[in-house]
């Protein structure tokens, strides 16, 4: 037989079990990490490693909201490189598979030493949203944007570098004062070996020639065309570099060739951008006598020091009067200085390498009239423009400064020792206020406290003075005079130039840079204009 029709009242009614919606849902705990670098020191690796694995997870399980997940920690030399950490791409493949929501460490040297790196990492990390909090610098990276990440991994960077650069200063010095120490780059006539400095034969006795030449009364030019007739190589890594007044000048008045040598003849400014200068006071300098094998006797040394002086006092008459203009110009192709001349009635700079044979260098002689006329239109764009530009650049600056200070070891200690210190402070007030201290105890305590708030601020004030920012306060220096000067500059004014400019750059035939006192460079183009 057939089914019939299903009707409604043939069905069975079912019943329905409605479950609730949970209005107040359990939050969901947070799964925490603890990623650490333990000594190196076999001896202490087991015991540093139980005692951070005892303060993590005690730290970690103390919060109800978190749930521990592991510990990873590496051996302390490997802290260079994120690839040799073994624990470390240990962490970071349990980020990726979902297991970690925030990973604590003790401080961002500890995670990784290598900024970009680092920096790199946390962005990868955020992009999980995995958050990382640094306990030392009190840094959570979930909280940051990638703006913000940004300039303060880059303010450490710089720290870094300035740390490493005052690191290496400090180990050269100590070197110098002890006479121990090895330049990196030797003179012609040496060569380095097994950490010595030893005499190159054929260099050596080139240095020889050179000297007994220009006693026997050849001047430098007669010698320069010498050697490179007789195709004497210079120390340069190009073969063919000939040799120039200035390399030959150079040798004349090295005192190494008499086996002696004075440290620190060039310097390079504390601050970004590095700025090499002559040693003119600003840093000690450090003689040492008998530090490598002389090539000459220190007798001929002198004689010939005193025959260049002798031989300046004769040809001073050429040199012409002291101008604005005189040691600032530059050659950008082959590195040597402009001298001045006259010729039909105009001035001109000529480059030294250039005069003394035209294959050397290619850059001919520029009219000064040219060079003023550049000037002046560079001073314009910087009086019209420059005001704003370096204000900024003063901003940025001292924005930099600020951020490598938060990082200095001894300024944090400084800030802590003040910040307990105003603490107490407030901690006494609050106990006199509720009658828990009478005014005589009360006095006496916050007199001394006062005392050594004084003296800590003023530790504080002397070592970011001693480390004062030069180029921020040159920047500021400029922006301060160039505000004071006229707008517009119809002619050349020797006082603005020597103000606002340190050394000029003759780049190509039609090209100059001013590098202003604080770095900033302003190229200009030199229109030789001819005059009928």
């Amino acid at each position: 037989m057939g089914k019939g029709p299903v009707t409604e009242g043939s069905l069975a009614r079912k019943q329905v079990i409605v479950i609730e919606a949970d209005k107040a849902p359990r939050p969901q705990k947070l799964r925490v990490a603890a990623y650490a670098r333990v000594s190196s020191d076999s001896d202490d690796q087991l015991n540093s490693f139980l005692a951070q694995t005892r303060y993590y997870t005690t730290y970690i399980t103390s919060h109800e909201e978190w749930t521990f997940v592991d510990l990873y920690a590496d051996e302390g030399i490997t802290g260079t490189s994120a690839e040799k950490r073994t624990e470390f791409q240990r962490l970071i493949t349990d980020c990726k598979r979902g297991r970690i929501d925030r990973i604590l460490c003790k401080s961002i040297s500890r995670f990784a030493r290598n900024t970009i790196d680092c920096l790199e990492t946390i962005r990868k990390l955020k992009e999980l949203g995995v958050g990382v909090y640094f306990e030392e610098q009190n840094i959570d990276t979930a909280q940051m944007s990638g703006e913000l990440l940004t300039t303060i991994f880059a303010a450490i960077s710089q720290k870094e570098s300035e740390s490493i650069s005052e690191n290496m200063k400090w180990s050269y010095q100590r070197r110098m004062e002890s006479g121990g120490y090895i330049p990196s780059s030797l003179p012609y006539g040496y060569e380095l070996c097994n950490g010595k400095i030893q005499l190159n034969p054929s260099q050596s006795a080139i240095v020889r020639r050179i000297f007994q030449e220009y006693l026997s009364g050849d001047n430098m030019r007669v010698i320069i065309e010498r050697l490179n007739a007789d195709n004497i190589p210079v120390k340069s890594a190009d073969p063919e570099q000939k040799w120039t007044i200035n390399s030959l000048s150079y040798i004349l008045s090295n005192e190494k060739y008499i086996g002696d040598s004075l440290w620190q003849k060039t310097y390079r400014t504390d601050t970004f951008p590095r700025i090499r200068h002559i040693n003119r006071g600003e840093q000690p300098q450090y003689y040492a006598e008998q530090t490598h094998p002389p090539i000459i006797s220190k007798e001929m040394f002198q004689q010939v020091q005193q025959l260049k002086q002798h031989r300046l006092q004769k040809n001073g008459s050429r040199i012409g009067p002291i101008t604005p203009l005189h040691k600032k110009l530059y050659c950008g192709i082959c590195g040597g200085g402009f001298r001045r001349k006259n010729c039909r009635n105009i001035t001109y700079w000529s480059c030294v390498s250039h005069e003394q044979n035209q294959s050397n260098c290619p850059i001919t002689q520029i009219p000064e009239r040219e060079i003023q006329a550049a000037f002046l239109r560079a001073y314009h764009r910087l009086r019209m423009n420059g005001i704003p530009v370096l204000k900024q650049l003063a901003a940025n600056l001292r924005k930099i400064r600020e951020q490598r200070f938060l990082w200095r070891v001894d300024i944090v200690e400084l800030n802590k020792q003040i910040g307990s210190l105003m603490d107490q402070n407030r901690m006494l007030a609050e106990m006199q206020k509720h009658g828990l201290l009478d005014s005589d105890l009360f006095l006496s305590q916050t007199n001394g406290i006062a005392q050594k708030l004084r003296e800590a601020q003023a530790q504080k004030e002397r070592l970011l003075g001693e480390n004062e920012d030069q180029t921020l306060e040159q920047t500021k220096e400029l922006l301060e005079s160039l505000s004071s000067m006229p707008e517009f500059l119809p002619d050349f004014d020797e006082g603005i130039f020597t103000e606002l400019v340190e050394q000029i750059t003759v780049e190509s035939n039609t090209s100059l840079c001013f590098c202003l006192k604080n770095g900033i460079k302003l190229r200009e183009t030199i229109e030789r204009s001819v005059r009928r």
